[in-house]
């Protein structure tokens, strides 16, 4: 998985006898520091960012620039400014000013009385603050967990904010049915974080299809016909082994035009063109979030239905936060009063890595079955993808605008298993024969519903709350937190100036 590298340097004390006497304990520190970043980081593929520690520790204005255009040459995108000891601020500007201003920065230091690290991490970092450095502050033990894990949020927030910035959204096809809340609002989101989209008629999709190799469609038909057998409901008419194969072309028609254009991450507008004369996006969408095909393990592409632009940005956001786990796209679509339950349904890109949280699509797709789709909807036919997504703790969000101006709610959930009755009753309501997340979110009704920017919500695995939260102050995003997490929120200075 992409990522780019990170940066930590030390200040010291500019007096020679000051720091000849400590800079073996301060050098010591920065090397657990890289030692402890580099294995927490791993991502899910094995991958990791590289961390790059400055050759010494900063103890004068000379070597403050060195250590600074060390860090620019290694192309660093996010630094570290580690305390240890009291050092002399001014020297903070040297360094910054040589690894670049426009970096995340996060101010690092110990907490115990007899090496004052917070007293000069507070001089310096006050003094890059003055001048409208944002800056980020974590104090505590480095062999503190929780100290750790404010640590590895944070740069897994810096990263996604640093890697997402030079990338690229396919957006085939563009908005879909006129949703505005899912076009791709050039300025605010360049101005955030960098990224822009191209655009690309699907008419692409359709000639990119034909060049597909047909061996490897059959490849792919005969992997879901082994793992679904009597589960791909065939009805001669919507569902066809031919429509299924259409899917499946289309999958890799979209694999390979992302490749050649350097997509990294996608979109399909689908409705109405593909779904009324091609086919259903449901499976292809399926498969680009998956992190297997009939080729075995691969890294999920982020592909958001509809090309809802503002849900696949937070997916992508989502999975580099998470490192690299699968992102899920629901619709908000039917609450439940009486069991404080959202039933959030679409016909859509659920991976299917949610039906049990498998890297094993065997295990997946155990509970997955394809139906026909809905002629009412989506008259050229094909699969729509079905399965209740695995209970589990969730967080939930979706960027959205105010008045030109982004904004991301943000709230802690799970996905509820239910009995299978109760399940079959509320899957009814809505649609059966489409994937479903029974969740329960930790915000009342109320809440959710008077802030929530968007019809279409977006969610992964874990608990990412805190570095959803470092990912909108660093790139100057409002966090709108539900619940209790957003009581317990402690505003950045820059939001209350």
């Amino acid at each position: 998985m992409r990522g780019t590298p990170i940066g930590i340097a030390m200040l010291n004390d500019e007096r020679q006898h000051v720091w000849e006497l400590n800079n073996p304990i301060n050098e010591a520190i920065v090397a657990q520091w890289v030692e402890l970043i580099e294995s927490k980081l791993t991502n899910r593929d094995g991958t990791a960012p590289e961390v790059v520690a400055g050759s010494e520790i900063i103890t004068s204005v000379r070597s403050a620039q060195k250590v600074g255009e060390e860090l620019a040459r290694a192309n660093c995108q996010q630094i570290i400014m580690a305390y240890n000891v009291w050092n002399f601020p001014f020297l903070g500007w040297p360094f910054v000013n040589s690894v670049g201003r426009d970096k995340p920065i996060l101010s690092l230091s110990n907490n115990n009385g007899e090496y004052p690290g917070n007293v000069g991490l507070l001089a310096t970092d006050g003094a890059l603050r003055q001048a409208g450095v944002r800056t980020h502050r974590i104090v505590g033990e480095i062999d503190d967990e929780a100290t750790i894990d404010r640590v590895v949020d944070w740069l897994r927030a810096s990263q996604a904010v640093t890697t997402i910035k030079n990338e690229v959204y396919g957006l085939y096809g563009g908005h879909s049915m006129g949703m505005e809340t899912g076009y791709f609002h050039m300025v605010p989101t360049i101005k955030a974080l960098g990224t822009t989209a191209r655009q690309i008629d699907q008419l692409w999709l359709l000639e990119a299809m034909k060049d597909v190799d047909e061996a490897e469609v059959e490849k792919g038909f005969q992997w879901f016909t082994e793992l679904l057998g009597d589960r791909i409901k065939y009805d001669d008419k919507m569902l066809t082994p031919e429509t299924l194969r259409t899917q499946i072309r289309l999958y890799c028609a979209m694999q390979a035009v992302n490749e050649d254009k350097g997509f990294d991450y996608c979109g399909l507008k689908g409705q109405r063109e593909l779904t009324e004369y091609v086919c259903l996006g449901d499976v292809p969408e399926m498969l680009m979030n998956d992190p297997y095909d009939w080729n075995g393990p691969k890294e999920p592409t982020v592909c958001a239905t509809e090309a809802d632009a503002f849900a696949a940005v937070t997916m992508q956001l989502l999975k580099y936060i998470s490192g690299g786990l699968p992102t899920l796209f629901m619709d908000v679509r039917l609450y439940h009063p009486d069991l404080d339950l959202w039933d959030w349904c679409n016909s859509g890109n659920h991976a299917s890595w949610y039906a049990a949280r498998s890297d094993d699509p065997a295990e997946n797709f155990k509970t997955i079955t394809f139906h026909p789709a809905l002629e009412f909807y989506f008259k050229a036919g094909g699969a729509s993808v079905e399965f209740d997504a695995a209970a589990g703790e969730m967080t939930f969000c979706r960027l959205g605008l105010w008045d030109d101006k982004p904004l991301m709610v943000i709230v802690r959930g799970e996905a509820v298993e239910l009995p299978a009755e109760e399940r079959r009753r509320i899957n009814d309501m809505t649609n059966p024969t489409w994937p479903h997340v029974h969740a329960r979110l930790r915000c009342s009704f109320e809440e959710f519903l008077s802030v929530f920017p968007s019809n279409h919500v977006l969610g992964v695995v874990g608990d990412y709350v805190r570095a959803l939260t470092y990912v909108c102050e660093i790139a100057g995003i409002t966090p709108v937190v539900l619940g209790e997490d957003g009581k317990e929120r402690i505003a950045p200075i820059w939001e209350r100036m």
